[in-house]
C-alpha cells in the first residue's frame, strides 16, 4: 500500500465505506459511491481506476472460489445490465464471503456483493433489486458527479480510515468502525450528503431496470423490510457520518408507492436461486456432520422450496462420504429436472467423491459439449482430469478457459497448479504471474515472469511475449502510484 498516493486512497476509502457492515434496528448501510480524485473522468479513466482498485480489494478479502456461484451471479447481472442505462458493460463481479447484508458498486463496472446478501435475499427479485440498484451507480456516474461536490473537502490520515474500512469488510464491522472513528472520519460527513439524492436515484432507476427485465419491481421494498428486520441483530450503531442511505419506513414506502406505478403481474421465483441460497448456507457450515443435520431438519419440515432442501441435503451427505443416500435423493431431482446444471454437477461431485471418475469426466465432457466454454462445468472437468491422473487434458481445457475468463484469478491458480502436475514449469510461472496480476501484488507477478524467462532460451517467441508482459506489469505498478 505505500506505492498508493491519495487519490487513489480517497477511491478505496469512500467505496470500501459501503463495506462497512454496521447496521442498526432502525438503519442499515447500503453502499456508498463516491470519490475525491478528479474532477474529469472519463468512462475509460473510470474503467482503469475500478481495475486497479479491484486489485487492490482482491488481495485483502475472502472471495468466494465458487464458479456455479459465480456464474448464476454473473448471468443475472448481465441481464439486468442489458436493462439498464449502462452504456460500458464491462464488468467484473466479486463475491465476498461475509454474512453481513451488503453490495457495493465501483466506479468503470466493478460490483460486489456479500454471499450473505444471497442468503438474506428471500427471492430472486429481492437478490436483483440490490445489484438493480448498483447498476443505476454505475449507470448514472454518481461517481463521477461526485467529485465536484467533494474535491475541495481533505480527509486526515487516509491510512488509519483505509485500515479501519478494511477491517469492517473482513472482520463483521465493530473493531472496524471503531477504527474509522479513531481516524476522525466525521470530516466525511459533508461529501456523503451528497449521496442521499444519489441512493434516490439508483432506487428509482434501478425499480425501472427490474420492470424491464421482466422482474416485480415490488420486490425492492421487500428486500429494504428483510434488511430492516434483519437489523434487529446487529448491536452497535456506526457513526451518524456513515448512515448516508438509512433503509427507514419512509424510503420503503416510497418503494411500494413506486412500484404501484407499473401494471401488476404475476411473477414467479426462479427456483435457481433457492439452489444458490443452500450452496451459501452451506458454505458458513465447516462440520459436514453438522451440514447434515441441519438440512435434514429443512427436509423435514413444510417448506416453500423443498427442491433446494433438498439439494442442499444432497451436497451435504455428499461433503459427509453418506454417498448411497445422496445418490438416491439426488436421482430423485433429478428425475423430475434433468437440464438442471446444479443438479448435474453435483451428480459428478458425488461421483468424483465417491471415486467413480471415468463416469464424472464422461457426464462433464458431454455437458461441455452442449454448453461450450461453460465456467463451472469447465472449472470441474478440469478438477476431474486432475483427481484422474490426466494433468495434459486438464492443462489444455483450463489453457482454452482463460480466454474465456481472462479476469478470473481461481482459474489461473488452479492452471498454476495443473501446469505443475503437467511438468510445465515455464507455465507455472506465467499462470502464477496471472494471478498475482489479478490479485494486486504486482512485484511478485514480475518476479514470476523473470524467473520463466532462463527457462524460453532459444525460444524467441515466448521469450518476447514474457518481456512484453514484465513491460506491461511495470507499467501497472507505474499507473497505480499515479492514480
Amino acid at each position: 500500500m505505500k506505492s498508493l498516493k491519495l487519490p487513489l486512497l480517497l477511491l478505496l476509502a469512500t467505496l470500501l465505506t459501503g463495506t462497512a457492515n454496521a447496521q442498526t434496528k432502525e438503519e442499515i448501510q447500503l453502499p456508498e459511491l463516491g470519490d475525491a480524485s478528479s474532477a474529469l473522468f472519463s468512462l475509460e479513466k473510470e474503467y482503469q481506476l475500478g481495475r486497479a482498485w479491484l486489485r487492490v480489494f482482491r488481495s485483502r478479502v475472502e472471495a468466494i472460489n465458487d464458479p456455479l456461484l459465480q456464474d448464476y451471479v454473473e448471468e443475472l447481472t448481465y441481464k439486468l445490465a442489458t436493462h439498464s442505462e449502462l452504456k460500458d458493460r464491462r464488468l467484473d463481479i466479486i463475491i465476498v464471503n461475509n454474512r453481513a447484508i451488503n453490495a457495493f458498486a465501483v466506479p468503470g463496472g466493478v460490483l460486489g456483493i456479500h454471499n450473505g446478501l444471497l442468503l438474506q435475499a428471500e427471492t430472486e427479485a429481492q437478490f436483483a433489486s440490490v445489484m438493480s440498484h448498483e447498476l443505476a451507480h454505475l449507470s448514472q456516474r454518481h461517481f463521477a458527479r461526485s467529485v465536484e461536490a467533494q474535491k475541495r473537502n481533505a480527509i486526515p490520515n487516509m491510512a488509519g480510515l483505509l485500515a479501519g474500512i478494511i477491517l469492517a469488510a473482513t472482520e463483521g464491522g465493530s473493531t472496524g468502525m471503531a477504527a474509522i472513528a479513531a481516524t476522525q472520519a466525521a470530516s466525511l460527513q459533508n461529501q456523503l450528503r451528497y449521496s442521499r439524492l444519489h441512493e434516490q436515484e439508483a432506487d428509482r432507476e434501478g425499480m425501472q431496470t427490474m420492470a424491464r427485465a421482466g422482474m416485480d419491481p415490488s420486490a425492492a421494498a421487500g428486500m429494504f423490510e428483510v434488511m430492516q428486520q434483519a437489523s434487529r441483530y446487529y448491536g452497535n450503531r456506526p457513526p451518524e457520518f456513515l448512515l448516508t442511505h438509512p433503509v427507514t419506513e419512509s424510503r420503503i414506502s416510497d418503494a411500494r408507492n413506486r412500484s404501484r406505478q407499473y401494471p401488476r403481474k404475476m411473477y414467479t421465483d426462479n427456483a435457481n436461486f433457492q439452489l444458490m441460497r443452500a450452496r451459501v448456507e452451506l458454505s458458513f457450515i465447516e462440520n459436514s456432520k453438522e451440514a447434515v443435520k441441519r438440512f435434514r431438519a429443512k427436509v423435514a419440515k413444510p417448506s416453500r422450496f423443498p427442491d433446494a432442501d433438498e439439494y442442499g441435503l444432497v451436497l451435504a451427505l455428499t461433503a459427509n462420504s453418506e454417498f448411497d443416500e445422496a445418490q438416491s435423493r439426488l436421482n430423485t431431482l433429478i428425475q423430475a429436472s434433468p437440464n438442471e446444471i446444479s443438479y448435474m454437477l453435483a451428480q459428478a461431485e458425488l461421483n468424483m467423491a465417491s471415486g467413480q471418475l471415468l463416469e464424472a469426466i464422461n457426464l462433464l465432457e458431454g455437458a461441455l459439449s452442449f454448453t461450450p466454454n461453460s465456467h463451472p462445468i469447465s472449472m470441474t472437468l478440469s478438477r476431474a482430469y486432475l483427481l484422474a491422473n490426466q494433468p495434459h487434458k486438464a492443462e489444455a481445457l483450463l489453457e482454452q478457459h482463460t480466454k474465456v475468463k481472462p479476469n478470473d484469478p481461481s482459474v489461473w491458480f488452479l492452471l498454476a497448479e495443473t501446469n505443475g502436475l503437467a511438468g510445465n514449469i515455464v507455465g507455472v510461472h506465467r499462470s502464477r504471474a496471472e494471478y498475482f496480476v489479478l490479485n494486486g501484488v504486482l512485484d511478485r507477478a514480475a518476479r514470476q515472469l523473470t524467473y520463466a524467462l532462463p527457462l524460453v532460451k532459444g525460444d524467441n517467441l515466448t521469450s518476447a511475449k514474457i518481456k512484453q508482459r514484465i513491460v506491461q506489469i511495470k507499467q501497472m505498478e507505474a499507473q497505480m502510484k499515479n492514480l
